[in-house]
């Protein structure tokens, strides 16, 4: 699909102009003015480019600007003025808030020249951003997945985390999605310092003695420690290292950004719901206990707890052979081996690598051949294509 540019002026003439010299090459809306504009952005945003004109009433051009790189960084934004506001486009350039002034009048063939220009930045800064969220999920799930098989427990928590998490930012449609996401898979990294028995002691409820609790607290620090050391995952490292902990108001001069001070919180309230939901409450009865603590927090994230649908996790339960299983379905019981050995906690999702640990461990005896999994609907639709 084509990128969308916006153009906005006060003056319904050039804008009919542009659109009639321009709309062939290029596809183009318009707002007259600055809140139409905005209201365009909100409404069928975002836009690849967006060019405007610098003195408008009520709203001027660098005014709108900002806003909508608040609302989309990676737009690129072009401003149109006259030499009178020379100073302030210098300016403006200088801060990085716009990729490109023009002057007006502005012909045809400036400014389809410029459009050009302003879609191929565009195309370049998301093909990167693109290639670096991939890349970076691509090579933590690799990794989570390695060590759910060391440690089933702690990291079938964090993958029940990363689901609940992914609909929480899908529906208060966050920027930068993937970045909670990887929060949320690694946040159990640090403890594979742990020993075994901690570990199952913690998910079976039992109170821990004072090293081993102390142990315990200490896990996101060593999480940090290891996710520190990546370049790009700092503001990561930095949410899973303080997903225990209330954060204060933010002050002014706060080294965090706003939005990795709320995906801090966002894995610490998730994290707390996973933490109910395994002790046997109820999904509404978790989201109001965790309400009532936490009342100055985004209605928002409560609001999609809420709605978060128990069938599109829980699905249809079934027992099945370990032959049988297929990538998605979350095993409903845990896997141990005679000697008391978790190889899968309950919660996990079945991919590839479990499913050859399973039959590696059914070849040799060591666990029955069928295993309680439920049945989401990617799972069904994938059983479905391969009968």
């Amino acid at each position: 699909m084509a990128e969308k540019i916006l153009l906005v002026d006060d003056d319904s003439n050039i804008l009919d102009g542009y659109r009639r010299s321009l709309s062939r090459e290029f596809q183009m809306e318009t707002a007259c003015g600055g809140q139409e504009a905005l209201k365009l952005t909100a409404q069928n945003g975002p836009y690849a480019v967006v060019i405007s004109d610098m003195r408008m009433p009520g709203m001027d051009g660098l005014e709108l600007l900002r806003a909508v790189k608040t609302r989309s960084p990676d737009t690129v934004r072009v401003m149109l003025t006259g030499n009178a506001d020379m100073d302030t486009a210098i300016n403006a350039i200088n801060e990085g808030s716009i990729f490109r002034f023009l002057n007006k009048p502005c012909t045809k063939e400036v400014m389809a020249k410029t459009l050009t220009a302003a879609l191929m930045q565009y195309r370049m800064v998301t093909a990167e951003k693109q290639l670096l969220e991939q890349t970076l999920s691509g090579s933590i799930q690799v990794l989570t997945e390695v060590l759910s098989l060391v440690n089933p427990a702690a990291f079938s928590r964090a993958e029940r985390a990363r689901r609940y998490i992914h609909h929480v930012v899908t529906s208060m449609k966050l920027g930068n999605p993937w970045q909670y996401e990887v929060a949320a898979m690694m946040s159990q990294l640090g403890c594979v310092t742990l020993p075994s028995e901690t570990i199952n002691a913690i998910y079976s409820g039992e109170t821990l003695s004072a090293n081993e609790q102390a142990q315990y607290d200490a896990h996101p620090q060593v999480a940090y420690d290891l996710l520190s050391k990546i370049p790009r995952l700092e503001a990561i490292a930095w949410m899973v290292k303080h997903q225990n902990q209330q954060l204060p108001e933010e002050e002014s001069g706060d080294s965090q950004p706003a939005d990795i001070r709320q995906g801090a919180e966002i894995l610490r309230l998730t994290l707390a719901y996973e933490r109910l939901i395994h002790k046997g409450s109820s999904r509404t009865e978790a989201v109001h206990a965790l309400s009532r603590k936490n009342k100055d927090f985004s209605p928002e994230f409560f609001q999609a707890l809420v709605t978060l649908d128990p069938n599109a996790e829980d699905g249809e339960v079934r027992k099945r052979r370990i032959e049988d299983l297929a990538p998605g379905m979350i095993v409903q019981q845990e896997v141990c081996t005679p000697d008391g050995l978790l190889l899968v906690s309950k919660g996990q999702e079945v991919t590839s690598a479990l499913l050859v640990k399973l039959k590696n461990f059914h070849a040799r005896r060591a666990i029955t051949g069928e295993v309680i999994v439920s049945m989401p609907a990617t799972a069904l639709a994938f059983v479905k294509g391969a009968s």
